[in-house]
């Protein structure tokens, strides 16, 4: 029995003794009585506050599992698939994902142009937007790349020229009677030698240095210079040099176009990194973006103000919009962030490959969004991106054809926040893509 539960007995008998009786000898003072209740009043106070505390938890999980199932879809409700598409013959397909709201990319192989949509949409009624996609055949003879009369035959991804007589060469371009060895190099002095010669056994023998090639005949020889460059030129997997070859009696050197530089081996080509080394002339205001073989100055502006929307350039590369209104549903819907990308590619990169990727992140003590959407809102890029989810957070920008330079490209991509099925914002990507003329 607690100290609470004694002294209220002990009162209460008290009180009856005191009833009966008017004498307080027998009981406890007045003093003892006014403690006794005071104490009674604190227990009675606590167990108050803990019954309430008690309640208020038990109001508050009932809440957030009253909130947890309503978001569960109705148990006759079933989830909107579509069924699943198969990449077209001589082409390839990006994504995997079959539910609603889901994009699937197509691109086709070299040799062929893409006839249909690019891309296509699940939609509510379990159906893909647009129509199939195919991949047609690009006539490699379209262009008449056979010369002087010569015929045109049709290959798998590639063509052959039939010459007519007294014309030779990929292209018909050599007249057989006229063409000299490609690979030697005849009519000048400082690419001939005179032979070694020797008697042995009463016969002479003759040879040739290295990088050189006996001509002539057994009375008068002379060793003319083998032109590697010209012997190697079409061999791709023995290619003597990543760049230009240059011939030279008896060798070959390799050389770098400008803006790069040879590297050790002798043979490879490296970019020059004309904003690392301060060898640019971009001036104040502008930022020095290194491309293959040269440089870009850049100064990339925010996107002009209209109506409720501006924007303040808060770094070189990134814009924010300014705070909108409560009631400015166009000011709401713009881009929140507009940032700047810079990326330089060597020709012809073998695809696909992931460029760039855009990703969210909550602020503290704010929810994040639980679901993101990704796409391709502008640019020049026709067709050689995709953009694609790559996690719960993260979208990815997927170069799928090959790019040839020199060019740039500019693609701009955006990412849209929502929470409860509710928009919240929109982040945008302007990216740029400077393409070298070279494969290095």
């Amino acid at each position: 029995m607690t100290a609470g539960v004694r002294y209220s007995c002990l009162l209460l008998l008290c009180l009856t003794a005191l009833d009966q009786s008017h004498t307080a000898q027998n009981c406890i003072d007045k003093h003892h009585i006014v403690t006794v209740i005071r104490q009674m009043e604190k227990f009675l106070k606590g167990q108050e506050t803990r019954f309430a505390e008690g309640l208020r938890i038990m109001k508050s999980k009932l809440a957030a599992l009253q909130n947890t199932v309503s978001k569960f879809p109705p148990a006759d409700q079933h989830t909107v698939t579509c069924p699943t598409l198969e990449a077209p013959q001589h082409g390839r397909k990006f994504g995997s994902k079959h539910f609603l709201g889901h994009e699937v990319h197509f691109t086709c192989n070299s040799g062929y142009h893409l006839v249909g949509p690019g891309t296509r949409v699940c939609q509510e009624n379990g159906s893909w937007s647009g129509v199939n996609t195919v991949c047609k055949d690009i006539s490699e003879c379209s262009s008449n790349p056979c010369q002087n009369g010569g015929s045109c035959v049709e290959g798998v991804n590639q063509y052959k020229c039939v010459c007519p007589q007294n014309w030779s060469g990929s292209h018909c371009q050599h007249q057989t009677q006229t063409a000299p060895p490609e690979w030697s190099v005849m009519n000048d002095p400082a690419f001939s030698r005179k032979p070694r010669c020797a008697k042995v056994d009463r016969t002479q023998q003759c040879s040739c240095d290295a990088g050189f090639h006996m001509s002539g005949t057994s009375d008068n020889s002379i060793c003319q210079d083998v032109n590697e460059c010209e012997v190697y030129k079409l061999d791709r997997a023995a290619r003597l040099c990543v760049h230009a070859c240059v011939n030279i009696p008896g060798s070959y050197r390799c050389s770098c176009p400008s803006g790069y530089k040879l590297l050790g081996d002798g043979r490879s080509c490296e970019d020059i990194d004309e904003c690392l080394t301060s060898q640019h002339n971009c001036t104040r205001g502008t930022t020095c973006i290194n491309t293959g073989g040269g440089f870009h100055c850049v100064s990339p502006e925010c996107p002009k103000s209209h109506g409720n929307v501006s924007y303040v350039k808060t770094s070189s590369f990134q814009c924010e919009r300014n705070p909108c209104p409560m009631d400015s549903r166009l000011c709401h819907l713009a881009p929140k962030t507009v940032s700047f990308h810079y990326l330089s590619l060597p020709s012809n990169l073998k695809t696909p490959v992931t460029l760039f990727r855009m990703a969210t992140a909550a602020a503290p003590g704010r929810p994040g969004p639980d679901s993101l959407r990704f796409g391709i809102v502008g640019g020049n890029s026709k067709g050689h991106f995709v953009m694609q989810r790559s996690d719960r957070q993260t979208g990815e920008l997927i170069l799928v054809q090959a790019l040839e330079g020199m060019q740039d490209i500019e693609v701009e991509v955006d990412m849209s926040e929502y929470l409860e099925r509710t928009f919240q914002a929109k982040h945008v990507a302007k990216v740029t893509v400077f393409v070298s003329p070279y494969e290095f």
